[in-house]
């Protein structure tokens, strides 16, 4: 089955990932995916089945709104902050390279070649961010009011996306008219902000512009003779203003009678707008797109201090964890322009704030501090890079970013083994929000841990690994060992990893997990074990949950390797594929999207991923749904 699930009325098909569960084969991130593809495909029953899409071009009608449901359904479950923190992090890793590269496309396409080809990042993900810009706009009763008013009218039918905006709009009284652009604009749209602020005047006075560079898809829409839909889009932009002591300012623009919330949504629908603040009574720091607002990219120059001073203060959770993120971003792309080299590139300021994090995670939401000293994606940096108009060094980001993890491994050694020791189970397992939470800043304590140096990582770390590997009791716990150990250069690795196999050999689901912690590994060598675990028993290339576990991860979440200099990742891809695409097509086209930002590296880079994709091509009676991807990367 290539879906996670698929909403049929009065028969919901579930993928066997989705559905079964126990604590000792599945982990907590397991559970709550059970949680939010069973509560997505019974929302569809209302947003999919009752009011269904009048023509595959309105796709994300369903989708878009169904994953905005479940997401919120996932917040009220479980951590409202955490949800979301995750939700955005995958849109920046799936969603935001797909509008930059050859297949981009809006969350409402003009034209499709393969239908198969658009159940992507984009119709899912970033049509549920379009949902959410409109929750904000309207507010929880305003938009509460619009989905009563859009069943009401349309139960029972066949629509479009512009029935459903139309349905917000007149429940709401806003105007929604130029909001409508969303839908067929592609691309991540870049929101530029500057602010000053007057003290005499106690004026605080914000900036903010808008662009949207060309993608592929308006090039397709130029080359089919289709008009393209220009004009600036309707922003909603959430903000706060952080003062000195760390509370947040009463808000009122000029021109209103008085003070309103602390947390203000303002409307950006010019290409520039200038917003003035009155009664600041002193310099503030901007905490702009709170819950990120809006699915765009921020170009804000904000200093390192004032960055720290969100950390610690600023009322709005997600945005506390962005500006740890903004800031360890920065420090990672002075170590990437170094090479990786050293650690005269990490501020000493960097570290206390990540020590600060990691000591609430204590007496505070342990879940959260996880989420915070999680570095950016591999993949978050190459688009970080390739925004600046540099060619992407996969390798330089993964030295990068394992230097930094090393040296905060080095430097918050007693912390992380003080944080591991406090955070050891005392009670039964049970995937409920407060031991989640502890489970997860503990595991990323053991693996912070296990970057420490050769001697320690003996004598200390490895000790704990294995016990922890050993003890079982949970997959969160076993896993989280099993997958730091696939990292480590030691004859311990092996051994577990056979021990694992042997121990879970008929449970599928599980030996998924051992598949994917193989193809997962930063160590030499990782393409070359792919390739001999496709000829393993417990692969079968006819098995989509396989396919995805090992090529899909390798391809997709282990940009160093795929990416390898010498073409050995990309050759694997296409072999993969090229047999894949006789069986299963669509699945042969997924992985095949792996190669979609392959001009972004080096010349010789892209001469290896260009054989590779010449020799899809090539091969006779391909597959409609892999021709139009490489087809347009090609282009």
């Amino acid at each position: 089955f290539n879906m996670g699930a698929m909403e049929n009325k009065g028969l919901n098909i579930f993928n066997t990932k989705y559905v079964l569960a126990r604590p000792d084969t599945a982990t907590d991130a397991d559970y709550q995916a059970i949680d939010r593809v069973v509560a997505h495909e019974y929302f569809h029953n209302w947003t999919g089945n009752r009011v269904t899409c009048r023509d595959w071009f309105q796709l994300s009608l369903k989708e878009g709104l169904t994953v905005f449901r479940d997401q919120e359904f996932g917040a009220d479950t479980h951590s409202r902050a955490v949800t979301r923190i995750q939700d955005v992090r995958a849109l920046r890793v799936g969603q935001f390279p797909e509008d930059a590269g050859p297949m981009a496309h809006p969350v409402r396409p003009a034209s499709y070649a393969e239908i198969n080809n658009f159940y992507t990042a984009t119709v899912y993900n970033k049509g549920a961010e379009v949902v959410r810009m409109i929750h904000t706009l309207l507010g929880r009763e305003g938009f509460r009011a619009g989905m009563d008013l859009y069943f009401q009218r349309h139960d029972g039918q066949a629509v479009t996306c512009e029935d459903f905006v139309s349905a917000m709009q007149d429940a709401s009284g806003v105007d929604l008219a130029q909001f409508r652009r969303w839908y067929a604009r592609a691309g991540t749209p870049r929101l530029k902000a500057e602010g000053t602020w007057d003290a005499a005047a106690r004026r605080y006075t914000l900036s903010l512009t808008q662009s949207l560079a060309p993608t592929a898809y308006e090039q397709r829409l130029k080359d089919a003779g289709m008009p393209i839909v220009e004009g600036p889009l309707h922003i909603p932009v959430a903000l706060g203003l952080v003062l000195p002591d760390g509370s947040d300012a009463p808000l009122r623009l000029a021109g209103e009678p008085a003070h309103a919330d602390t947390t203000r949504v303002l409307s950006l629908t010019e290409t520039a707008q200038t917003f003035v603040f009155e009664d600041i009574a002193a310099a503030p720091v901007v905490s702009l797109l709170r819950d990120f607002s809006a699915p765009v990219q921020l170009d804000f120059e904000q200093t390192d201090a004032e960055l720290a001073h969100l950390m610690a203060h600023d009322a709005d959770a997600f945005n506390r964890w962005e500006a740890g993120q903004r800031l360890a971003t920065r420090v990672l792309l002075a170590g990437i322009k170094a090479g990786g080299e050293g650690t005269g590139w990490i501020p000493d300021d960097f570290v206390a704030a990540c020590g600060r994090v990691l000591d609430a995670g204590l007496t505070g939401d342990p879940a959260l501090a996880a989420e915070a000293l999680v570095l950016p994606a591999e993949q978050v940096l190459a688009e970080a890079v390739a925004g600046r108009g540099e060619a992407i060094d996969p390798e330089a980001i993964h030295r990068a970013r394992v230097s930094l993890r090393r040296h905060l491994a080095m430097q918050l050694r007693e912390r992380f083994e003080t944080v591991w020791t406090a955070l050891a189970p005392a009670e039964p397992y049970a995937p409920d929000g407060a031991q989640v939470g502890r489970r997860a800043l503990r595991n990323l304590c053991l693996g912070y841990m296990a970057e420490s140096d050769d001697a320690t990582l003996k004598k200390a770390v490895l000790p704990r690994l294995l016990g922890q590997f050993e003890a079982g009791g949970n997959m969160t716990d076993v896993i989280a060992a099993l997958g730091t150990l696939a990292n480590l250069e030691l004859p311990e690795r092996d051994t577990a990893l056979a021990a694992f196999y042997a121990h879970w050999q008929d449970e599928a689901l599980v030996v998924d997990k051992w598949l994917q912690v193989q193809a997962t590994s930063r160590l030499p060598g990782t393409a070359a074990r792919v390739r001999e675990l496709m000829r393993h028993p417990a692969f079968d290339l006819k098995n989509p949950n396989k396919v995805y576990a090992l090529v899909r991860s390798f391809c997709g979440a282990n940009p160093r390797h795929f990416h390898a200099a010498d073409g050995s990742g990309y050759a694997l891809a296409a072999d993969v594929i090229i047999e894949l695409q006789a069986i299963n097509p669509q699945v042969a086209s997924r992985l095949a999207r792996s190669f979609d930002r392959w001009r972004q590296f080096d010349a010789v880079r892209q001469g290896h991923a260009r054989t590779a994709l010449e020799r899809i091509r090539a091969c006779e009676n391909l597959a409609k749904d892999v021709a139009e991807v490489v087809g347009n990367a090609l282009k």
